[in-house]
């Protein structure tokens, strides 16, 4: 497997901008553009929360259609669904998944075949296999998500910490 990085966490809220404010508030963190993920019935806003010097960072996520909206409304704000990883190397570590018997899957769990990688914000991604409940993992290309990060904060939303 290609070195795995800590990226960030996916945390499931009823109203992003309200989130997004207290944060900024309470830790004057970085709050990035409002982003929009839709995809095959899946539709969610989500927005990055970054802190301090060393960039730490979560992204809130108001899912309006799908399973993340069964999911917040079945467990509650607040939840934790998904761990973040970045890899140099995507393709790669998909490789090394399926010669380990797993086979990457896409944000609705369905098979992910090598070449459908790309997502709605154009970074490279997958997904393990849900085993452990609502809990998920997801691998993104390290290069590629960095740029979607810093193209994010680029222009910040009104009100929010710089």
């Amino acid at each position: 497997m290609p070195p795995l990085k800590f990226s960030h966490i996916d945390i499931l809220v009823h109203d992003l901008e309200r989130a997004c404010a207290y944060y900024a508030h309470l830790f004057a963190a970085q709050v990035s553009q409002t982003q929009l993920w839709s995809r095959d019935g899946l539709r969610v806003r989500y927005a990055i929360v970054r802190m301090g010097e060393g960039g730490e960072r979560f992204m809130l996520v108001q899912p309006e259609a799908g399973p993340l909206r069964e999911l917040l409304d079945r467990q509650g704000e607040g939840t934790i669904y998904r761990h973040c990883y970045s890899t140099p190397d995507i393709e790669a570590a998909y490789d090394t998944l399926l010669a380990r018997g797993v086979q990457p899957e896409d944000e609705l769990g369905r098979p992910l075949a090598r070449e459908q990688l790309h997502n709605p914000s154009g970074a490279r991604i997958l997904w393990l296999p849900r085993r452990f409940g609502h809990f998920s993992i997801e691998l993104l290309q390290a290069d590629e998500l960095e740029r979607f990060i810093e193209q994010a904060f680029a222009s910040p939303p009104p009100g929010a910490a710089r």
